[in-house]
């Protein structure tokens, strides 16, 4: 049980939490790998950072997180399948240990992110796996099943859902006409410098403008600006802590993205990185995922209703074998209602893949 001051409980500010995590206990392990550097043209190393977790278990799953996030991220996750999985849970290219080819406008489209997680399964000796993504990450994680089923067998999209490509490319100018709370995404595409400048000014205040739960939300003006990010938050002396972290494990995560800043980890929402990733899937025609496929979406995340933007993305046509689960929380539901994502990941898992729990 975590050590909390007694206050911050009563105030609500962080729920009680069933197991402790110490993201320090966790060897890392690191993989270099070929990545495109497209501003010149050139093939270059990186370094991908990640943990490994329970090597010989029979079945893997690789956890791919979001924005803004690190492995760590996963804590809830990796506490309740670590005894019956292998878990393989990194950072991204451009997120905390993990390097990038320093061009955040090309070098860093779905498909790159992509071949990133094959080469860390071949570093970890992993032939297939399935793989959990949240926010972003579940994008990787749909591109991922798209275009190498013969690794990834299996794939749980949390909050965002599979988004097919259509005929058109979406400018990222057109995102707030689909909510009025993704306007700040032209903010990190058209301004990136000051998006930088104003994201690593203060590390701290940034990730806690963003990771907000139902009981302690941001201000409705919050990623509603295209020219700031946290000003929504200008009348806050202080935002309060990360509702479902310890004092301990948000001094990590502000730890771990001061290595290198939220420069590289804009590469999701730059023109350039997502033209590439919708013209991969128009020249290759197929937007098909043959694999079981489970999709988790919350019930008041206050960027968009996900499951009624699947119904009009018409996603469950290009998922053949897919299940849907809603239930309570925000946009971080795997961390604000860790249990019933964690139910309904293992049932989706035990069905499909015949893994029982561990009862020892």
């Amino acid at each position: 049980m975590w050590n909390l001051r007694p206050s911050l409980l009563l105030l609500g500010l962080f729920p009680a939490l069933a197991v402790s995590f110490d993201p320090t206990a966790y060897t890392r392990s690191s993989a270099t790998c070929k990545a495109a550097k497209r501003d010149t043209n050139h093939e270059v190393d990186i370094s991908l950072s990640y943990i490994d977790i329970n090597p010989t278990a029979e079945t893997t799953l690789i956890l791919v997180h979001g924005w803004p996030s690190i492995w760590s991220t996963w804590a809830r996750q990796i506490s309740e399948f670590e005894k019956d999985y292998h878990l393989i849970v990194p950072d991204l290219r451009g997120f905390g240990r993990s390097t990038h080819p320093e061009d955040v406008r090309s070098s860093g489209a779905l498909f790159d992110h992509v071949g990133d997680l094959t080469c860390i399964l071949e570093h970890a000796n992993v032939k297939e796996a399935v793989c959990v993504g949240h926010d972003w990450g579940s994008a990787v994680c749909y591109e991922a099943g798209r275009s190498r089923p013969d690794i990834f067998k299996g794939i749980i999209g949390g909050v965002v859902p599979y988004i097919p490509a259509g005929p058109d490319f979406l400018a990222t100018r057109m995102m707030p006409s689909i909510s009025a709370k993704l306007a700040y995404q032209i903010y990190f595409d058209e301004d990136t410098d000051n998006a930088v400048k104003e994201l690593d000014a203060d590390i701290r205040r940034s990730l806690r403008s963003t990771l907000r739960a139902k009981s302690s939300p941001p201000p409705d003006a919050f990623l509603k600006s295209t020219e700031s990010f946290i000003g929504a938050w200008s009348d806050h002396d202080e935002i309060p802590p990360i509702p479902w972290f310890s004092p301990e494990e948000e001094d990590y995560m502000v730890q771990e993205f001061s290595v290198q800043g939220y420069r590289n980890s804009l590469q999701f929402y730059t023109t350039e990185n997502r033209k590439q990733s919708w013209e991969r899937v128009r020249d290759q025609g197929n937007a098909t995922l043959p694999q079981p496929v489970l999709a988790l979406y919350p019930t008041h995340d206050p960027v968009a209703d996900w499951e009624k933007a699947a119904l009009m993305l018409k996603s469950a046509v290009f998922l053949p074998d897919l299940e849907t689960v809603t239930m309570p929380g925000s946009h971080w539901v795997h961390l604000e209602n860790a249990n019933d994502f964690n139910r309904a990941m293992r049932h989706w898992l035990e069905s499909r893949f015949q893994v029982k729990h561990d009862e020892l």
